[in-house]
């Protein structure tokens, strides 16, 4: 298949022989999925990055086909879809967790939230959007929606991710720089390390959240606005704002309009979400340096998770 060159490489880079295979047999796949389903017209979209996405028919509907190599957070990814049961999200049509195939409701107009050029009216939307698809515990989950051998509670949670071990990993920052942080400002890693031990410490009920909630994966929809490509995550709901805070990534270069654009964000989703503002503000931080350290582990840069972190911390 022509590829580009830029999906070949993560994928490979990602997933090591897992992901290799995946590019080789990335072919047959497809036509296992298009006579499983029916599809035709084929059409990957642009913008490929982790998982082999395509547009296709089927039928008289237009959909989406995602295949990705299977892993915890693809799993993750298809249990929440299916809880959210379309509320807030686009609806899983069909799936195999074992192959890592996905059929998905094609969302139509489908233009992301980051072309919208009021950016309050877009926290608004998002703040809405958000609050749809949060599910409180597990133990309101309709059973209905799992076979037999799923409908235990703690099979289903264990597909999860739990937000903890994201934050987890920031104990291999300190590691790899001999009890150092490396390029990240010190002060701010404490700080944050102190705040989410706090907030986890806390009494707090925990919530299935999409766990990378932010402007491009907001789309409209003839349902209304609805998100894609969800963690499925579970933790403290207010870190659900960080990944909103510090997108879109090309406006860290506007300064001084950042700086207020991100204060009238915290306004908005304190309004809209009731949280405290400090509280949106440490959890903001807190997805900033999560997001540069895995920069660094992943080499894909930290320099602007960090710009983001010194301009909501200090």
């Amino acid at each position: 298949m022509n590829l580009p060159p830029d999906f070949t490489r993560t994928i490979e880079s990602t997933f090591g022989n897992e992901g290799r295979q995946l590019i080789a047999d990335l072919p047959a796949l497809i036509d296992e999925c298009s006579q499983r389903w029916g599809l035709t017209d084929v059409q990957p979209v642009p913008n490929l990055s982790y998982n082999f996405v395509a547009f296709a028919k089927r039928s008289d509907d237009k959909v989406v086909l995602k295949i990705g190599v299977p892993n915890r957070e693809l799993t993750s990814e298809m249990t929440a879809l299916r809880l959210f049961n379309g509320e807030g999200a686009c609806r899983l049509i069909d799936y195999d967790e074992q192959k890592g195939f996905l059929l998905l409701e094609r969302l139509q107009p489908g233009v992301m939230l980051s072309t919208m050029e009021d950016d309050e009216e877009a926290t608004h939307i998002a703040a809405e959007v958000m609050s749809k698809i949060w599910r409180s515990g597990l133990d309101q989950i309709d059973t209905r929606l799992f076979g037999r051998k799923e409908r235990s509670l703690r099979v289903t949670y264990n597909k999860f991710i739990q937000l903890s071990d994201w934050f987890d990993g920031l104990k291999r920052l300190r590691v790899l720089f001999n009890g150092g942080t490396g390029p990240l400002n010190e002060k701010l890693v404490d700080r944050v390390e102190q705040s989410v031990k706090d907030f986890f410490k806390e009494n707090h009920k925990p919530v299935l959240m999409h766990g990378d909630f932010h402007h491009f994966n907001i789309l409209s929809s003839e349902r209304g606005w609805l998100v894609i490509d969800p963690k499925g995550v579970i933790g403290p709901a207010a870190y659900e704002v960080g990944p909103l805070l510090i997108n879109p990534w090309g406006d860290l270069l506007n300064g001084n309009n950042y700086r207020l654009m991100t204060e009238r964000r915290i306004d908005i989703l304190h309004e809209k979400l009731g949280f405290e503002r400090e509280r949106i503000r440490e959890w903001g931080l807190a997805h900033a340096i999560l997001s540069a350290w895995w920069g660094i582990e992943d080499n894909t840069g930290w320099e602007n998770a960090m710009i983001f972190a010194e301009m909501i911390g200090l």
